[in-house]
């Protein structure tokens, strides 16, 4: 694989690498070669040991005050400044630096200058002047910066009237990707981990929590303290603040919830947490993190999921669709190995979590559900990548595994279905290389063991499974004509080859069936009525009404027979469904179920509901009842999602999304402001539906 033994220049632009050798600083591979160009920090100049947080939360005028300490070791010479990422959000009062005295010299204090620059939209850059003490090599120095951040990207604060209670207000961080940098200046790369350790003060009645142990609790003055013993990157540190119960679920897991879908929480997972927790420690060895708790927020969470260390934050909307729970949660699960542990080094590589982690969800599945139904689940994903690969083109270049994307470029823009599907597709292959799964998942504990709290690239992981295969190695599978290791890559389109999913077929295959009769001139009504959907799975369910939706248009009499069918039946089901029925709805401008799409659009307020509706509405010829409906319910919205149905509103005239799923994430698609996804052309996270 002549590509990936290619020499590459060294961080520090002094020495060429090559696979097995290190710089001159001994950095690891993936440190020496990887540039980020979202980061504008000089991440490569130092060392970043640990970190504290000391934050106060003011819910009346929604800040956060406080202060970071950073302690520090250059790891080359004459280093004058200090780069962190910042966001225009955050402001900075004051940074002071100690050094420990030479010699038994007592340590010294100093106010440092600094200058903020802008960068991107998406962040701006901290300068900081360092003093000469400070620039010796592994000499560790601490840094002080005193700030206020108020509403950036990283920070959702909701008024009480956004939460599921809505008795108190809460508010909630979501790093991934480039975001945590207005929750603290960092460097904001998946390059650096580092242990951290927080103290948070709230007023009366405020339950914090964090991606992290808690380390003591003072109820007189209400501060909360975490720490975090293992090295995560900036963007996982992450926390949540309101009016938060618990209930323990497992030995080393608890659902925390606003009081009032508490219940439900509980009853959905039961004690299912911890044997999926056995089932992938089986398979990929111990779960590091020691708790894995889940935190169900109100709809207004962004996305569907997000791993965080410890504590998975996870949106309270999917309670409804028990399968979709299901395999969010254990998606989630499959991260504390794939993506926490072991990390991608830059964002343009990643499916090296994503890829990995829908690799390792579906081996939990299998175990514990049987092939069936993770072939199911697969099918009902590929078809969704084929659908956006169908509205992308081959050519694309947000097919490639390996997506390069320019300066400026917000890297959470790349997350689509590739990151995942393909992703998941090329590890499924190496795994068929091997002939016995059960041989790869020795490797994958063996990868887990090698790179465990580190950051890597594809060439890590590559070189290492033909080192641990050496026979592979040996009959050169990685330039295995049309199916090279660089063409996965590099290459765009679908995947170059898909697992074999035949043995769901007793589970697809009434699916496709009942899909074939619909697709006929005249739908046969006494033998599509010996198709029970009420005993379907959701799986099942949705993956016909995806299939129906791609056949879109559809004769007005075909809709009306459809609607006659399935429409009450499907009232009863979970909004994973629903939204399904009422996409056809839309895209066949069917007006007798219009009620319905009011009806729902009343009741969720989410944005992997709201946004997908309102583009298809926008696309045809129903935009009016759309811009009804947005101002009969913005009230319940949350601002950032206010602004994302706003500009699908008010500035899609000119576009015509009609017969194009909500499926892409396109580089060129800028959010409307830094703390909303795009919209227009934007992947729907509960198609992706998992972590951001």
């Amino acid at each position: 694989m002549a590509e990936l033994q290619r020499p590459t220049l060294c961080c520090c632009r002094k020495v060429l690498t090559v696979p097995g050798k290190s710089c001159e600083g001994g950095r690891s591979l993936a440190h020496c070669r990887l540039v980020d160009v979202a980061s504008a920090s000089n991440f490569h100049s130092f060392k970043l040991r640990h970190f504290h947080l000391d934050l106060h939360l003011n819910f009346a005028v929604k800040r956060m005050t406080g202060w970071q300490v950073l302690e520090l070791t250059p790891v080359q010479p004459g280093v004058q400044s200090l780069i962190l990422d910042t966001h225009p959000s955050l402001l900075i009062h004051s940074v002071d630096c100690k050094v420990p005295g030479v010699s038994g010299a007592p340590d010294v204090f100093m106010s440092l200058t600094y200058r903020v620059e802008p960068f991107t939209d998406y962040g701006s850059s901290l300068n900081i002047s360092l003093p000469a003490a400070v620039n010796r090599p592994h000499r560790a120095f601490r840094v002080t910066i005193r700030y206020t951040t108020t509403d950036g990207p990283a920070i959702w604060w909701l008024d009480a009237e956004l939460t599921c209670g809505q008795t108190r207000p809460l508010v909630f961080t979501q790093g991934h990707s480039v975001c945590n940098r207005s929750f603290f200046p960092c460097f904001d790369t998946p390059a650096v981990k580092s242990t951290y350790s927080a103290t948070v003060r709230v007023p009366e009645g405020v339950t914090v929590l964090m991606s992290a142990s808690r380390s003591a609790y003072s109820k007189q003055d209400r501060v909360f303290q975490f720490s975090m013993e293992y090295p995560v990157p900036a963007y996982l540190v992450a926390l949540v603040a309101g009016d938060l119960q618990h209930a323990d679920i497992g030995p080393r897991s608890r659902v925390w919830a606003e009081p009032c879908i508490l219940t439900c929480a509980v009853s959905k997972l039961g004690g299912s947490v911890e044997r999926w927790l056995n089932v992938a420690e089986g398979l990929f060895g111990p779960y590091v993190w020691g708790r894995y708790d889940i935190v169900f927020l109100p709809p207004s969470f962004p996305i569907v999921a997000m791993e965080n260390p410890c504590l998975t934050f996870i949106i309270s909307s999917i309670l409804e669709s028990q399968e979709f729970l299901l395999i969010d949660v254990i998606h989630e699960i499959a991260h504390g190995w794939f993506g926490n542990a072991v990390t991608n080094a830059t964002w343009e590589e990643m499916w090296l979590s994503e890829g990995l982690a829908t690799y390792a969800q579906r081996r939990i599945t299998t175990e514990a559900y049987g092939e069936a139904f993770t072939c199911l689940e697969t099918v009902f994903r590929l078809d969704a990548l084929h659908r956006q690969m169908r509205l992308l083109g081959d050519n694309n270049p947000v097919s490639k595994l390996q997506a390069k994307f320019e300066p400026g470029v917000n890297p959470s823009s790349l997350m689509n279905l590739f990151t995942y599907e393909k992703g998941f597709c090329f590890v499924s292959y190496l795994s068929q290389l091997c002939g016995d799964i059960k041989r790869f998942d020795s490797f994958l504990r063996a990868y887990i063991e090698k790179f465990r709290f580190t950051s890597v690239i594809a060439q890590d992981l590559l070189d290492f499974f033909l080192g641990f295969f050496p026979e592979l190695k040996e009959s050169c599978v990685a330039q295995r004509e049309g199916l090279e290791f660089e063409r996965w890559l590099n290459g765009c389109g679908p995947p170059l080859c898909e697992p074999d999913l035949s043995a769901g077929r007793a589970l697809t295959g009434p699916v496709q069936h009942l899909c074939d009769l619909w697709g006929t001139d005249t739908p046969d009504p006494q033998v599509i009525a010996t198709f029970d959907l009420s005993s379907w799975s959701t799986f099942q369910t949705v993956l016909f009404m995806d299939r129906l939706l791609d056949r879109s248009p559809l004769p007005q009499e075909v809709m009306s027979l459809l609607s006659s069918y399935y429409s009450a039946l499907l009232d009863g089901m979970n909004a994973e469904v629903q939204i399904r029925w009422l996409q056809i709805v839309v895209r066949n401008s069917f007006y007798p179920d219009l009620p319905r799409v009011r009806s729902f659009l009343h009741k969720h307020t989410s944005r992997m509901y709201t946004v997908p509706l309102y583009e298809d509405l926008c696309g045809g010829v129903m935009k009016c009842f759309a811009v009804e409906v947005f101002y009969q319910t913005q009230a319940r919205l949350h601002p950032n999602l206010r602004r994302t149905l706003q500009q699908i509103l008010f500035q899609s005239s000119a576009l015509n999304t009609s017969t194009a799923p909500s499926l892409l994430v396109s580089p060129a698609s800028a959010p409307s402001s830094p703390t909303d996804p795009p919209a227009n052309g934007t992947i729907a996270l509960r198609d992706v539906n998992v972590s951001a």
